[in-house]
């Protein structure tokens, strides 16, 4: 199901048309944070000009993504080199002194 709903950025209105998946509330928050930054690059760059704007915080928006994408990809590397940590230990945990599997202490 769509749905065309009227948002409002920069001062301008717009009719989009949503997904029946996407909520109001959600759309709203997109539309908040995108005239907030619009706002923030109008005072900073004293620009009345909106599409120059709009470009400018469409390229902050990209930069806040890509870093975002940065960092999880950094937790993720982090979060694998664990695990393998974690299995290593798993693998040793039970071996004895020889190196041997010590099926008595594995089968607990």
């Amino acid at each position: 199901m769509n749905e065309i709903i009227e948002i409002e950025v920069f001062g301008r209105n717009y009719k989009i048309r949503v997904k029946g998946e996407e909520d109001e509330k959600y759309i709203s928050r997109l539309t908040s944070y995108v005239d907030q930054k619009m706002q923030e690059i109008a005072v900073k760059s004293r620009s009345a000009d909106p599409t120059k704007i709009a470009v400018l915080a469409a390229l902050n928006i990209a930069d806040e993504y890509f870093l975002s994408r940065k960092r999880l990809e950094q937790i993720d590397e982090g979060i694998d080199r664990m695990e393998a940590e974690i299995a290593m230990v798993e693998s040793n945990l039970f071996k004895d002194e020889n190196g041997h599997v010590d099926l008595d202490e594995a089968g607990r």
